[in-house]
């Protein structure tokens, strides 16, 4: 037995294991020790491995109950057989056994290419996370007394937000005696909204925060419908080498094809 002047400050001892700052090891010189280590790895080794459970679905051999409630590869109900059954008709297919339900009773288990669905499952969670646009709501801080030159320059900011696809949060910070006078900030905000309403509309009205007074303007375009009229535009925009080609153009055959094109004197 190790002497307790050994042990690190806060450890303690627990059946077979030495726990110090929630860590729990083996105790090599306790006769305990071997036991849980060998019923840990007996028991799948969770603890061992820091309490990891797979989530991956059980195929074929991995499929521990008895009987299934078998599901044909095109969807067509098989009905309940056993796991002895389901595999030969999965090795006669040559397919896999995949568990698909395994809290039923008795599990559904379904005949697939399991590593042809893991693909195809795959590529539809990227293409999805592809389409995803992800919501940005942009702030602005105002003053109630703000400066013309100032407030062009937060305007701007603001339309190009809106032109971007995202939101723009608009606060007005009131301090002082300016806190007495929220109409200010509330004229102010109106004011702004009607400057970018051909851009976006107030999602959110005016409303006090305490010391601020707050309003959200939601773009009138999606970002995804942005990105798609900016690829659009992109496209349709002539490339460097085409616009340099259509310049080396030889000037005779412009110049023929416009005397072509001129009828001569009758």
């Amino acid at each position: 037995m190790t002497p307790l002047s050994w042990l690190p400050r806060g450890a303690h001892r627990s059946r077979g294991f030495l726990v110090c700052g929630g860590v729990r090891s083996p105790c090599r010189d306790d006769p305990r020790a071997g036991d849980a280590v060998a019923a840990g790895s007996a028991g799948g080794g969770d603890e061992a491995q820091g309490g990891h459970i797979s989530v991956e679905a059980r195929i074929n051999e991995r499929i521990r109950a008895p009987e299934v409630r078998l599901v044909g590869p095109k969807g067509e109900q098989i009905g309940i057989v056993s796991i002895s059954d389901a595999l030969k008709l999965a090795q006669e297919a040559d397919l896999d056994l995949v568990e698909v339900a395994p809290t039923a009773r008795p599990p559904v288990a379904k005949l697939m290419d399991y590593g042809k669905f893991k693909y195809e499952s795959a590529v539809k969670a990227r293409e999805s996370r592809k389409n995803q646009t992800q919501t940005i709501v942009k702030e602005i801080k105002l003053r109630p007394k703000i400066d013309p030159h100032d407030y062009g320059t937060k305007k701007g900011h603001v339309e190009r937000f809106l032109r971007a696809g995202d939101k723009v949060k608009v606060t007005i910070m009131f301090r002082g005696r300016e806190q007495s006078r929220p109409e200010l900030g509330f004229r102010l905000l109106q004011r702004l909204a009607s400057d970018v309403e051909e851009l976006g509309f107030v999602e959110s009205q005016p409303k006090q925060d305490g010391r601020n007074m707050i309003m959200v303007i939601g773009p009138h375009r999606k970002k995804s419908e942005t990105k798609a009229h900016t690829a659009g535009q992109a496209r349709s925009v002539p490339s460097p080498r085409a616009a340099a080609a259509a310049a080396r153009e030889p000037a005779e055959s412009r110049t023929a094809a416009d005397g072509a094109a001129v009828p001569g004197p009758a």
